[in-house]
């Protein structure tokens, strides 16, 4: 390992923040085992207590239809499209109390930016689940969709924002983040929300009381050193809001898509990446492992490569098995797989806080 490496992962471990050049360098290095052993350490330096947490959640796609192009998506339709959808109020609301039988807080809802859904009929779905369900948190609408709803509908973020919280919005997702240079979004995508909106929408959602997570999609068409920018943009907002309470990085998948020529990044880029992620955010609490892409061994590792939290059992996906990937755990396999890398699972909401019981009598080896 060579001495400036060295240098910087010992200044991430002791809590120094990193710099631009530093992400670069580190991106640029193929010291695995050396990365993700100092993200393991700020991980606990974080995270000193003997839990790894994970969350029960359903991934809603309430429709499929899209205004926006993207080359890297496999999963949106135009309005008129034979498997063009928009889910019923009946079949919606089923899909949450299902959820919640099966032992879940929270519904992530999304869905394509559609040209033609009123505001009212988002405001209508909101309340409605909130008057049938109200002990579950609606983490929905990403900053894409928040985004075109605003310039849609000739309003403010401000106002978008305050009328779906009212009506019943808890939470907002980070979905959409794919890599926030818009050279990288300009080339991959037409008619979607570009990186200062991107991140306004979180801004103004955070001046409002909220919380939100930030997310990456990498390993397509973007530079190490846009990889870093990206990381920059999140720890800026953070530092300037607060409002994260996690970041969550995953590999492209290429298959069904206009991109299918790009080759597929493995477990490699994926462990450093995210491991990079935990040295360079020093400001985001936690940092959640993508066994949905990587697949239960290297979800499972990655607990040891700067990720505090396994995700969602994710009781329903739809985008990323659109694109050929399909990974499924239960909760015994999820709950396995942070005891077997040494700790005591539980379950948490989206604030990373602990709903389950505590645990009594465990033995844990960290």
């Amino acid at each position: 390992m060579s001495s400036t490496v060295a240098a910087i992962l010992q200044r991430a471990v002791d809590g120094e923040r990193l710099t631009f050049e530093d992400g670069v360098t580190l991106f640029h290095s193929h010291e695995l085992l050396a990365i993700g052993r100092a993200a393991d350490e700020v991980c606990k330096r974080l995270h000193p207590e003997p839990y790894r947490t994970y969350n029960i959640d359903r991934n809603i796609n309430y429709s499929n239809v899209c205004a926006a192009v993207c080359d890297f998506c496999a999963f949106y339709r135009k309005v008129g499209e034979t498997d063009a959808y928009v889910l019923t109020r009946d079949v919606l609301l089923d899909k949450v109390r299902e959820t919640l039988e099966l032992g879940g807080d929270q519904i992530l809802m999304q869905g394509g930016l559609h040209p033609d859904l009123p505001l009212e009929w988002y405001e209508d779905l909101l309340r409605d689940i909130r008057a049938k369900y109200p002990q579950i948190n609606i983490h929905a609408f990403s900053p894409p969709e928040i985004y075109f709803f605003a310039k849609k509908f000739k309003m403010s973020l401000e106002q978008v924002l305050t009328r779906l919280r009212d009506a019943g919005l808890g939470s907002l997702p980070g979905g959409g983040g794919e890599i926030l240079v818009d050279r990288v979004r300009k080339a991959m995508t037409k008619g979607k929300v570009l990186s200062d909106d991107w991140i306004d929408v979180h801004r103004v959602w955070h001046k409002l009381g909220g919380v939100s997570t930030a997310t990456m999609m990498f390993g397509h068409i973007e530079t190490l050193e846009e990889r870093v920018e990206h990381f920059e943009r999140v720890r800026s907002l953070q530092d300037e809001t607060g409002g994260l309470t996690a970041f969550i990085s995953w590999t492209f998948q290429p298959e069904n898509t206009e991109m299918a020529d790009v080759p597929p990044s493995g477990a490699f880029e994926y462990l450093k990446t995210q491991a990079i992620s935990r040295l360079y955010l020093d400001n985001v609490p936690n940092i959640q492992s993508s066994w949905v892409t990587q697949g239960a061994k290297i979800g499972h590792l990655a607990l040891h490569f700067g990720a505090n939290d396994m995700g969602s059992l994710m009781i329903e996906e739809n985008v990323v098995s659109s694109a050929g990937t399909v990974h499924h755990l239960t909760l015994k396999e999820i709950r396995r797989a942070i005891k077997e890398a040494g700790y005591i699972p539980r379950q948490r909401n989206v604030r990373y806080e602990y709903i389950d019981a505590e645990p009594e009598g465990e033995l844990v080896n960290v």
